[in-house]
């Protein structure tokens, strides 16, 4: 238990300090490491525990107490959610108090520019990582290669989105 203990903090406080845009951006590695590397449960249930943390109110990353209680009860959930935040909020905190007294400075508006891409593509990763879990076949694709499309190009909203694919798919078997 200990072991385990000590693998889900440092599994989250590493990925708590490279989730650049949110903890969307490490979802992968959440998986990858949650799945198949010490197989605390199986793609199927990663992708239930990804479901309820975006149902459930609050940050989409209390997945990692999902995570945590699943590898080690009461006390992994405990142990991913300090480690997931609590190094975060310090960094953000100091970090924070930099850009604010940098507002004029001339760096900053390249760090931001440079720091865009980085969050959208983690982004994007994470969803091919979710993909690659779901059941595989020509109209799930297909489906979910449209959602995206229209979710980039569109201003269509979300929900409205995931109620067309809900739809598709019940319509199509």
């Amino acid at each position: 238990m200990i072991v385990t203990l000590l693998r889900l903090a440092g599994l989250f406080g590493l990925l708590s300090m490279l989730a650049f845009g949110g903890g969307a951006g490490v979802i992968p590695d959440m998986q990858r490491a949650a799945v198949d590397k010490y197989q605390w449960m199986t793609a199927s249930e990663f992708l239930d525990m990804f479901a309820i943390s975006r149902a459930a109110p609050g940050p989409g990353s209390l997945i990692v107490v999902l995570i945590g209680l699943k590898a080690a009860g009461l006390a992994g959930a405990a142990v991913s959610f300090v480690a997931m935040f609590a190094p975060s909020c310090v960094a953000v905190h100091a970090v924070a108090r930099t850009w604010h007294n940098a507002a004029q400075s001339r760096w900053r508006p390249m760090l931001e520019q440079a720091l865009a891409p980085i969050a959208v593509g983690l982004t994007f990763a994470s969803g091919l990582a979710l993909m690659r879990g779901t059941e595989h076949g020509w109209l799930p694709w297909t489906v979910t290669a449209i959602a995206t499309l229209l979710f980039s190009l569109t201003e269509i909203n979300p929900i409205l989105l995931l109620l067309g694919g809900a739809a598709a798919m019940l319509l199509m078997g």
